[in-house]
């Protein structure tokens, strides 16, 4: 898997609510001021060239649409962040944010809930 910048992880995010699009509407679901076509394009056709984005021609115009679902990259980038920067530990992954996060009793307590229900 690889690393996507900032503007890639945003298309990422915009093809995935929408699960198909073309360019244009991509740009449209932007906020304001939106990226120039031209910047969107070339930006999907490098998700693309990366095996995020799937291409399928309709008409004369492309449309993309994920190449894997939301839950499945989620579940990739976390355990390279458990395996990078916890010694793949998920018990210290978890100890850090507990400690990071400050959380309120009722969350700790939502937590052990969750825990002890697995």
């Amino acid at each position: 898997m690889k690393e996507l910048t900032k503007r890639e992880s945003q298309i990422m995010q915009i093809v995935w609510r929408l699960k198909e699009a073309v360019i244009r509407d991509i740009v449209e679901e932007f906020p304001e001021p939106k990226p120039h076509y031209n910047t969107v394009a070339t930006l999907v056709k490098i998700l693309v060239k990366k095996g995020e984005l799937k291409s399928v021609m309709i008409g004369n115009t492309h449309q993309y649409s994920p190449a894997q679902d939301f839950e499945e990259y989620r579940e990739a980038q976390i355990g390279d962040i458990k395996e990078k920067f916890f010694e793949n530990s998920f018990t210290n992954m978890l100890a850090h944010f507990a400690k990071k996060e400050n959380l309120s009793e009722a969350e700790r307590e939502e937590l052990i809930r969750i825990i002890k229900s697995k």
